[in-house]
């Protein structure tokens, strides 16, 4: 593989104006291409009362008609396709656990595209060519594991496809294999990291210099306990299957500083998640997509329901994304004050004694919600006793009082008895209240 193609392309430190001038094309093509072969699209611009050809420049694209997961649903399976369904040569879909899973399609170029932009974010997160990479996200009908399976090969990268679960062979090949990149969700790591120490092993003395997190939101605080107890180097990888995969946007390793969305293929909009109406860089809202070069499922203007802002370039000429700091549809109301679970996670990682793992249950007493958050102690702190688990309950309940202004019950368990993600994303919040 070239220079070039390694991940260190012209257009990542193009000039803004010859970006603009791509994207605009881009953007023209992929207007079209919806409107002439998505029957949803033509329905909902001439709903709307625009056309494809009312695009004279990006800041246009707020003219045009937003895409929601719902829509996705109604059109299922294939409706959203743009491309005859034998041109489709792999279909993705969500778990559906909240109705009709959202399908996506992609054709041969959609997955060469993939690939390439996956193997540019592996390494712009530290990764090379010859590295081993530990890819621990899902395979199946999730696009974690064979997204970044497919990029690291491209990239000219080792893979080993080991998924999620059977933590203990995890450990066990990252001994044995001595991968230097490992792709998983930040909360399954934690489990690997506690499966290291459970077999005596130091987790800083393993291979793993550079961890790619993604699929699920995690603060800064995550990424320095991963750091302090892992001694690799923790990046932040986005996207979402709707609109890819993982790929969409990545963090570069020199900057740690948010993830650098490639705009080449994708415009990323900010809005308010109330009203809709963008809002300009800096400030926080929704992040919204449009993708530029995919041919099999093109989407205009997806409300991925992440909050975040847009930031100016730093390691790379393309914009970034703050922190994830939830999303919409996660964001929990207890007695009229509004509630993420990262905020929680914050709380807990700033206490030493505490493990990462924690889970928020709400349920009403009443006519009230009442919250309890679950919380454990580190491997390291499990000789404390239930006076000393009292004693760091009461401390996290003050924190959360002062910083959140919300009264809960804290529960400090023994080590290792708060839920385990095995495969997947962490299931941070169990709500008991009544539908």
């Amino acid at each position: 593989m070239s220079e070039m193609k390694r991940g260190r392309d012209a257009i990542e430190h193009a000039s803004r104006d010859e970006l603009q001038a791509l994207q605009l094309e881009r953007l023209k093509w992929t207007l079209r291409h919806a409107y002439d072969n998505v029957p949803h699209y033509r329905k909902s611009f001439d709903e709307a009362g625009v056309h494809p050809d009312d695009l004279k420049s990006l800041a246009d694209i707020s003219k045009f008609p937003f895409t929601t997961k719902q829509d996705l649903r109604d059109n299922y399976p294939f409706a959203m396709f743009a491309v005859p369904r034998e041109k489709v040569v792999r279909i993705h879909a969500s778990s559906g656990t909240t109705g009709k899973p959202t399908v996506v399609g992609y054709t041969a170029r959609d997955i060469d595209i993939w690939a390439d932009l996956v193997a540019r974010s592996i390494w712009a997160g530290g990764g090379r060519p010859g590295d081993i990479v530990h890819v621990a996200y899902g395979y199946g009908l999730f696009t974690g594991g064979l997204g970044a399976h497919y990029g690291a090969e491209k990239l000219g990268c080792s893979v080993v496809p080991m998924s999620g679960g059977q933590t203990e062979k995890q450990v066990q090949l990252i001994r044995d294999f001595e991968p230097r990149v490992i792709m998983v969700t930040p909360s399954y790591f934690c489990n690997i990291l506690e499966e290291m120490q459970r077999q005596g092993m130091d987790p800083k003395s393993s291979s793993l210099r550079v961890g790619i997190f993604g699929a699920e939101p995690w603060t800064g605080r995550m990424r320095e306990d991963i750091e302090t107890h892992g001694g690799l180097d923790a990046v932040d990888i986005y996207g979402l299957s709707e609109v890819m995969g993982p790929g969409v946007a990545m963090e570069c390793v020199e900057a740690k500083d948010g993830p650098v969305v490639w705009e080449d293929h994708f415009y990323p909009e900010i809005v308010n998640p109330d009203t809709g109406e963008p809002v300009a860089d800096g400030e926080p809202g929704e992040l919204v997509f449009t993708s530029l070069t995919k041919e099999a499922m093109p989407v205009i203007r997806y409300r991925t329901r992440d909050l975040t802002t847009l930031l100016p370039p730093t390691a790379r000429s393309m914009r970034r994304i703050g922190k994830i700091t939830g999303r919409s549809d996660d964001m929990l109301i207890i007695r009229g004050v509004n509630l993420f679970p990262t905020q929680i996670e914050e709380l807990v990682l700033k206490m030493p004694e505490l493990a990462p793992h924690y889970q928020l249950v709400v349920t009403r007493e009443g006519s009230l919600d009442a919250l309890e958050v679950l919380t454990e102690l580190r491997q390291e702190y499990e000789h404390l006793g239930a006076e000393d688990r009292d004693a760091l309950a009461r401390r996290l309940s003050h924190s959360l009082k002062n910083y959140v202004g919300i009264n809960a019950k804290i529960t400090v368990h023994p080590c290792g008895q708060v839920e385990r993600t095995l495969t997947g994303k962490a299931r941070r919040v169990i709500d008991k209240r009544p539908r």
